[in-house]
């Protein structure tokens, strides 16, 4: 039964991939002209992921506590990373912002060609030019008003243990003098288990914490902020545990 509810629940998220990415495409096409952040068409990709998560039968993915109805401007978003489902449970955030990704998901027929017009930044691993480069991206969307979204760890965690924060997120927020706003979620993990294809039942959530500034720091106060969002997403991580076992 897991394996037919799995196969139903690739199929949905590939058929919700596929009939939005042709509707997507129209809207780019014609926001393009006065929507040069690329809001519309970056929103409405969001969406379908939320669809494609309300549609699955095993998967409640909500947001936990406050949060802003909007984010906008110079602004660093981090999370923790569980999960391929984490793109679909921080969809439900009521914002835009631009993520950084994997480069080899770009090549993905219509996912890929969707995060590309939904202004998404591609990435090599262990790449150092291509890291330079990609940073440089997130830089001119800050500069424009548009959130990034970046997973500091850099990869999903294969136990749920909070990995090392990368130094990229930080940089970029202290040479842009953004603030840093850190989410944590949990659940995830469950739900799409990584290095298996087969989902399971999951309650997963995320929370919004307090932006913490980087505006007058240099170089020398990265590890000062890193750890104090570390260790802000690590103490909204103990709340959300007890709330988010499998259902």
């Amino acid at each position: 039964m897991n394996a037919l509810l799995s196969v139903y629940q690739w199929f949905e998220i590939a058929l919700c991939t596929f009939l939005g990415f042709f509707i997507q495409l129209p809207l780019f096409i014609l926001s393009r002209p006065f929507d040069p952040t690329r809001k519309v068409p970056g929103r409405f990709f969001r969406l379908v992921g939320v669809t494609a998560a309300g549609l699955s039968p095993y998967w409640k993915f909500r947001i936990h506590g406050a949060h802003p109805p909007g984010l906008s401007g110079n602004v660093v978003v981090v999370s923790n990373h569980e999960s391929n489902a984490d793109v679909f449970l921080l969809s439900q955030l009521p914002w835009e912002m631009k993520w950084l990704g994997k480069k080899v998901l770009f090549q993905i027929p219509i996912f890929g060609w969707s995060m590309a017009m939904a202004g998404d930044i591609p990435v090599t691993r262990g790449d150092g030019e291509s890291g330079r480069q990609a940073l440089e991206a997130c830089g001119r969307w800050l500069r424009q008003g548009m959130p990034v979204m970046i997973f500091p760890e850099g990869t999903r965690s294969r136990d749920g243990q909070l990995q090392p924060f990368k130094d990229g997120a930080f940089r970029l927020a202290i040479a842009e003098q953004s603030d840093v706003l850190p989410l944590a979620l949990s659940g995830t993990m469950q739900a799409l288990p990584k290095a298996s294809w087969r989902f399971a039942k999951s309650r997963a959530l995320v929370m919004v914490g307090t932006p913490v500034s980087a505006k007058g720091m240099t170089e020398a106060d990265l590890p000062r902020l890193k750890a104090e969002v570390r260790a802000q997403i690590e103490a909204m991580r103990e709340q959300l545990r007890p709330l988010t076992t499998p259902v």
